[in-house]
């Protein structure tokens, strides 16, 4: 019962994330089961076991509402599909001393990706056009990855995706979390190894999670219009490079790794205070005379937006369950920031 109670609070605040920042579930999870002691293929394998059913309601609500194009959710999802089912082969053939470093490197990568978007550091936009050959090339890498990292899936393909802004974002997220239930399955049967080995030992981790995810999804849905986005995923993505940057370092025989843990994350901090401040100020800069907030760009950061195109006429409304571009371009301040309604993300 202990146990099931620990995993079902890292579910909670797994699910909280999702919820308030559209994505990093899987990288979340991932992160903090090993975090706790289990091996890198059994966490992963558990957090995509779990991902089965959630990516499944979630991707019927999502078509049901009309955000589901099955043409470019095949087109990503069955290589996609593929790439994780040889991923989770290859994670649950390695040993644990090799599979751990190799899946703490691709989360260091994610979270540092995550941290550089959420504070403003990059912006990732492309105006390359996305047929079946790239969306192919794009699934099996993503998802290869996605299985050995424990997660990715939703970071990296809902990304690319918007920056190349062809299609409406409601779309885009429906798109590819339905996209993502291929991937979570295949993923899941590449591991079945491993599953049918440790399915005694971690049926806890398993039912935490699931329980947690379902019991918060309501609240994180309400957390989501109420926290500062930028805030929250850099946090999240420090949290991701903390917690493995020593287990990477380790594997690369370098000396005072825990001293180099906590740079990381005192630099990491660092960081999203000071980017929380600079947004603090600007906003009390763009109030006018009415008390009313300018336009994003020229008032800086408002609750629940961040920066994605800085110096444009663009701003991400990261409200709902998904970082969502609407464009500010001739609207009055007050219109600006709508979320598109049961927009979710994997």
């Amino acid at each position: 019962m202990e146990a099931i109670i620990i995993f079902l609070l890292i579910g909670v605040g797994a699910q909280l994330v999702k919820g308030s920042m559209g994505m990093a579930y899987g990288v979340t999870s991932t992160t903090l089961l090993v975090f706790t002691g289990v091996q890198a293929a059994t966490a992963s394998a558990i957090v995509h076991l779990v991902e089965v059913g959630t990516t499944l309601a979630l991707g019927l609500s999502h078509w049901k509402m009309g955000n589901v194009d099955w043409k470019l959710a095949l087109s990503l999802g069955a290589p996609g599909a593929l790439g994780a089912f040889v991923g989770a082969r290859v994670l649950g053939q390695a040993s644990s001393s090799a599979a751990r470093p190799v899946t703490a490197a691709i989360l260091v990568a994610l979270g540092t990706l995550i941290v550089l978007r959420f504070v403003g550091l990059i912006t990732i936009q492309t105006k390359t056009v996305w047929g079946p050959k790239r969306l192919g090339a794009l699934g099996v890498v993503v998802g290869g990855l996605d299985a050995t990292g424990g997660g990715g899936w939703g970071t990296m393909t809902t990304s690319t995706l918007m920056a190349a802004g062809k299609r409406e974002p409601r779309r885009i997220v429906g798109t590819v979390l339905a996209a993502q239930f291929f991937v979570a399955t295949a993923a899941t049967l590449g591991f079945i190894p491993v599953l049918a080995r440790e399915v005694e030992h971690h049926a806890a981790p398993a039912l935490g999670l699931f329980i947690g995810g379902i019991i918060t999804a309501p609240f994180a849905a309400w957390l989501a219009g109420k926290v500062n986005a930028s805030v929250l995923g850099g946090a999240v993505g420090v949290l991701l490079v903390g917690l493995n940057v020593k287990v990477l370092l380790d594997a690369l025989g370098v000396s005072h790794a825990s001293h180099w843990e906590a740079v990381v994350f005192a630099a990491g901090f660092g960081m999203i205070a000071g980017n929380w401040a600079r947004q603090y100020a600007q906003s009390r800069e763009g109030k006018n005379s009415s008390g009313r907030y300018l336009t994003h760009n020229d008032a800086g950061s408002r609750r629940g937006t961040i920066s994605r195109y800085p110096g444009s006429d663009e701003h991400t409304d990261v409200r709902g369950a998904e970082a969502i571009k609407t464009s500010t371009a001739g609207l009055a301040p007050e219109q600006t920031s709508s979320p598109v309604s049961g927009a979710r993300c994997p």
